[in-house]
């Protein structure tokens, strides 16, 4: 019942007809679900959302399969035949939703599963760790889905183990986190105990070394404990821990659809440090990610973080795992509109008429391109670089820049008229257009640039023909020209250095008032800091506290322990409610006592002591708060001395009563003895008196 693994939890004279509904009731659900009817699909993701509106928690993610099974074991439970039925019971008892999100939690787990993964860990690759790692250095593992703690506990005995055998040079350590849904769970490992069965998954060597003998089992010895850091944590909603050397996930993705296992998989490449170890369970792999890890040999199922050649991929983080909506299965395909005649004619006349263009962002980077702008811009020489003023031909890069850059601070539209462009072996005139576009939606903020070509100008033409012109006028000309061009130039360079000055000057007041907000922020950090000194000064002096006062009462939880053992007296300690909370060895000769029976009923055990009134006895000492002694014979002829005492606590607060058993046949036999003795000696005295009385009547 505390593992979570009974079906059915009811009174001895009830369990026959449970067993009974078990056998023969049918499958609720088909075993293997292929393809699963709307109507239940719909169902299961109502049920989804209640446990997820209950306690937070989306279980969208596990395996419809999962899901189901665990569901139907709760129909059956509660003999409900129908999903429908079951999600109507769900809405109306809330302490059902506990019930159900404890059954999907699925706590199956013990002491080193798969022993041979565990040796090939052991021998292997915790060495091969160690021996890439420096000297001194704390390793980090993790264990998400850690239910009570096994699999934490085993990495820890393994890894003391592999220290012992391999012997590093240098001491390291290992800090292990150990995470799970269920705080349940968290708090029983947290304890480190575990029922007597422990022994057929450990070994007998490890059990006495690792592990102490208690009442209520074995409980992990100290020094493996303070490795292990018990914490609820969701996988697929919290974040997870980075910088490990070792990541236990064992039977843990079976559990969760692909959708969620190819997400995990990069998420535990990306919290492993490069070289780290992954630990799988026997059923699960890796995937789709094979570049990711590297098997340590064979078909193990202990993976090596690789760094993969291409950059991988952005890493989702827990936050981002929420299961996509499930596709509509009426959903079809939207047939594409035929296309009429008179957008085909529109698209002709645009390829044909239209001029070329280009759209760049407010950098000059070329998004699109429409038309033919070979005339006007061609590729630069050199790495690929689609940057608008590096592509400019001879004649429009000046020009073009300048035009950009004022039709963004004016944000009208600028025209170019008349500008000459190199081309193979000639010039050609072309009027160009720059305007930023400031219509909403995704255009927004960009630059368009038109090219439109215009005739050339008579004076260029005849300038082009030498022979026409006399050399004098065509090199006045071509002066003249340059002449205009360079001037341009110097009064677009020189509005440009004004406007860069303003610039500055505005970032150099911004970057100042940033510099005093920094300032204010560092300081602030500082007292910060020596406020998080302070307090992590009060926290050592508090944990060296707590550290001496756990010493302490282990010390004298020892101290008591043996001073009950020596004083050879049955005691037993129980609860107000007279539930036994802890017995002497002695206890158990007198009283039929095992470990499992720690809060049971006094009742309800086998005593050997003829006193049926023994609990009615320590309730009038709780009533009275007044002590009571009787001496009380067993069948087997021994006699004790019952004591039984109010239970006080340190505060004076009566918590129950101690029961004390001193035996005292050896003095009832003594006193039955003398008894026998004395009443044989008065038999002698009075037949001698009578004698005596006798022979004085006959005198």
């Amino acid at each position: 019942m505390d593992a979570g693994l009974a079906d059915v939890v009811a009174p001895v004279a009830e369990l026959p007809g449970k067993i009974l509904d078990h056998l023969h009731r049918t499958p609720i659900l088909a075993p293997i679900i292929l393809a699963v009817e709307d109507r239940t699909r719909n169902a299961l993701e109502k049920a989804v959302l209640l446990l997820r509106a209950h306690s937070g928690h989306d279980f969208s993610l596990y395996k419809s399969n999962t899901l189901y099974r665990r569901i139907e074991r709760r129909m059956a439970i509660h003999k409900i035949s129908k999903l429908a039925g079951y999600i109507h019971y769900l809405q109306e008892n809330p302490q059902e939703l506990d019930l159900l999100f404890k059954e999907l939690l699925i706590g199956v787990t013990n002491f080193f599963r798969d022993p041979a993964a565990w040796e090939l860990l052991r021998t292997q690759a915790i060495p091969a760790l160690l021996g890439s790692r420096l000297p001194g250095h704390t390793l980090r593992a993790w264990v998400p889905g850690c239910s009570t703690g096994e699999e934490a506990y085993s990495l820890a005995i393994v890894f003391r183990e592999a220290m012992e055998q391999a012997q590093p040079k240098g001491n390291f350590g290992l800090q292990i986190f150990a995470t799970d849904l269920n705080r349940d769970a968290i708090n029983k490992a947290r304890q480190g105990i575990f029922p007597g069965n422990l022994a057929d998954d450990v070994s007998p060597e490890r059990l006495s070394r690792f592990f102490v003998k208690e009442e209520r089992g074995h409980r992990v010895r100290k020094e493996i404990r303070e490795m292990v850091i018990f914490a609820p944590q969701n996988l697929i909603m919290d974040p997870p821990f980075t910088k490990l050397d070792i990541l236990c996930c064992r039977n843990l993705l079976i559990y969760l659809n692909s959708e969620a296992q190819k997400k995990l998989v990069p998420l535990f490449h990306y919290s492993l440090s490069p070289g780290g170890l992954l630990f799988l369970g026997s059923a699960e792999a890796i995937g789709g990610h094979p570049e990711l890890f590297v098997p340590l040999s064979g078909k193990s199922r202990i993976f090596r973080r690789s760094e993969p050649v291409l950059r991988p991929e952005l890493v989702e983080l827990p936050s981002s795992f929420g299961a996509s909506p499930p596709a509509s299965p009426e959903a079809h395909p939207v047939p594409k509109p035929s296309v009429s005649l008179q957008s085909l004619a529109e698209q002709m006349i645009l390829l044909r008429y239209a001029p070329p263009a280009v759209l760049a962002n407010d950098q000059g980077d070329i998004f699109y391109i429409s038309g033919r702008t070979g005339k006007y811009l061609e590729p630069a020489v050199g790495k690929a670089n689609w940057n608008l003023f590096a592509m400019a031909r001879e004649g429009l890069r000046y020009e073009l820049s300048d035009a950009f850059q004022k039709a963004l601070r004016q944000r009208e539209s600028v025209v170019l008229h008349g500008l000459r462009v190199g081309t193979n072996g000639g010039q050609q005139c072309v009027d160009v257009t720059v305007q930023q576009l400031d219509a909403p939606g995704p255009l927004h903020g960009l630059v368009m640039i038109v090219f439109n070509e215009v005739a050339m100008p008579v004076a260029a033409k005849a300038a082009e023909h030498p022979l026409k012109s006399s050399p004098r006028n065509i090199r006045v000309t071509e002066l003249e020209r340059e002449l205009l061009q360079i001037r341009a130039e110097a009064r677009a360079t020189l509005e440009e250095r004004q406007t860069s000055q303003e610039e500055l000057r505005s970032a150099n007041e911004e970057l100042q008032s940033t510099n005093e907000e920094l300032q204010s922020t560092n300081e602030e950090l500082t007292t910060s800091k020596e406020e998080m000194q302070s307090m992590n000064e009060e926290l050592q002096t508090l944990n060296a506290e707590l550290q001496a006062k756990v010493n302490e009462l282990s010390r004298a939880s020892n101290d008591m322990r043996n001073l009950l053992d020596s004083t050879d007296i049955a005691t037993l300690f129980l609860d107000n409610e007279l539930h036994v909370r802890r017995f002497t060895p002695q206890a158990t000769k007198i009283i039929k006592l095992i470990p499992a029976d720690v809060g049971r009923p006094i009742t309800d055990l086998a005593s050997e002591l003829s006193c049926p009134e023994l609990a009615m006895d320590a309730r009038e000492v709780l009533r009275t708060l007044v002590s009571s002694e009787k001496s009380i014979g067993a069948r087997d002829g021994r006699w004790f001395t019952v004591r039984i005492m109010p239970y006080r606590t340190l505060d004076d607060r009566i918590d129950g009563v101690v029961i004390t058993f001193a035996n005292i046949t050896e003095a009832k036999t003594l006193e039955a003895k003398l008894r026998a003795e004395q009443a044989g000696l008065e038999k002698q005295v009075a037949g001698q008196a009578a004698k005596q009385r006798r022979i004085s009547d006959v005198k």
